[in-house]
């Protein structure tokens, strides 16, 4: 009988691993820093090398320091469904085990119901002219599910149509405001405009997730489904009143087994939401590949990245990805391109200067320094909540007088001026 596996070496490793062209041009207004990812490694005696990663600065968790300690000298599989691992430790426990036992991680899952598993091409918030062109590349990938943020400071009518107008009819977008719809009364008619386009397919969280009633209210009045965060309401009020159509659902492993079995019993389907590069992207594919419900496009933000951190790409056909079927994870680390992006401490990335525009037709604009200081000014209602013809400027630090005492003046506060 061969000796237990045991863990001997645990390695992580920081990389800073870049964007794509035009996502770092509007991933700069907020999330720049996604692009900074802890790539852990742990050996075992065996010579198997497991494989996850997590970003630092986004997602459901860290890898604390004392689950290092707790996993070193232990068997891999002693830590399966272990949460308290953080993203990338835990991900390595299930690479380890797959390859010892020679299979795919989702057979240490369950069943797996799916080969393929639907993915979404993800952005932020953009322009409508700069998400189109987004939307003409990820036609060109293989994609047919687009999710990107909607805003008040932009017009949403117009990202539909702009990206209606460069993609296939079957091309289907969904929509998530992160509450900035505010309520129910302001929500119901944009969101019935939005239904005329047959592009949409469904809207997550337009108003707060506190507002049940509110929700319900939608969920009469528009056509398209309505999903939230499940950990974000109370489940039992939500299925009592009917709140929703679906769910997010995040957070670790079992976490997401456990969610996903309930979606499952009570007939919810579901998109997952793991952001990350390949890595993370292949456990997101072993995850759908056995939960019943997770019927709606996972995101993971992959195409955000210039560089996926494996050897052979992931591969997405018609709108889905194909679940690898190698031992582990079941994709191949690229050693080298971890070099190339290695990070020195400390981790972190400054926050570019700008200042954010927002226009409105009538020729009333606001001026900003940060995209977390125009959010809060539109959740606190002080601004319409989705204007047709709203547009937002970033004007970059031109060494101009001009441009540091506006910069100087919007970081006290909103500058309200005439364009």
């Amino acid at each position: 009988m061969s000796a237990p596996l045991r863990i001997t070496e645990v390695e992580r490793i920081v990389v800073d691993v870049p964007f794509t062209p035009r996502c770092q041009e509007w991933n700069a207004l907020l999330v720049w820093d996604w692009g900074v990812i802890e790539v852990v490694k742990v050996t075992t005696d065996a010579g198997l090398v497991g494989w996850g990663e997590t970003l630092l600065h986004y997602g459901w968790g860290l890898v604390p320091e004392q689950a290092i300690a707790k996993v070193r000298g232990g068997n891999p599989a002693d830590f399966l469904g272990d949460d308290s691992l953080g993203p990338g430790l835990q991900m390595a426990m299930y690479d380890l085990v797959g390859k010892a036992l020679g299979v795919p991680v989702s057979a240490l899952l369950g069943r797996q119901v799916r080969e393929r598993v639907p993915i979404a091409w993800w952005n932020t918030k953009m322009s409508p002219e700069a998400l189109a062109e987004e939307a003409k590349e990820a036609v060109a990938a293989g994609y047919v599910f687009h999710k990107f943020k909607a805003r008040p400071w932009l017009d949403v009518y117009a990202q539909v149509d702009q990206v209606s107008a460069v993609t296939p009819p079957h091309y289907r977008l969904d929509i998530d405001w992160n509450a900035m719809l505010l309520s129910a009364g302001d929500a119901a008619p944009v969101l019935r405009e939005l239904d005329r386009r047959e592009r949409v397919a469904i809207y997550e969280t337009p108003i707060p997730h506190a507002d049940l009633e509110g929700y319900r209210h939608l969920r009469d009045r528009v056509g398209r489904p309505l999903a939230v965060h499940l950990a974000a309401q109370p489940f039992q009020a939500v299925v009592r009143q009917e709140t929703c159509d679906g769910f997010v659902v995040e957070g670790g492993v079992a976490t997401a087994l456990h969610r996903g079995a309930i979606c499952a019993e009570f007939g919810k389907a579901f998109w997952l939401q793991w952001v990350g590069a390949g890595l993370t992207t292949a456990l997101v594919a072993h995850l759908g590949s056995v939960l019943t419900h997770a019927r709606w496009p996972a995101v993971t933000a992959l195409n955000n990245y210039a560089d996926d951190l494996i050897v052979d790409p992931l591969r997405v056909e018609q709108g889905y990805l194909v679940v690898p079927g190698g031992p582990g994870l079941g994709v191949e680390v690229d050693e080298e391109a971890l070099e190339r992006h290695r990070m020195p401490a400390p981790h972190v990335l400054p926050e570019r200067r700008h200042v954010l525009s927002v226009v409105w037709p009538s020729g009333r604009a606001v001026h900003y320094a940060r995209m977390a200081d125009m959010w809060m000014d539109f959740l606190a209602g002080n601004h319409p909540v989705q204007e047709p013809g709203v547009r937002m400027d970033v004007r970059l630090d031109d060494g101009s007088p001009e441009w540091r005492e506006l910069f100087t003046r919007a970081q006290r506060g909103p500058v309200h001026a005439s364009a």
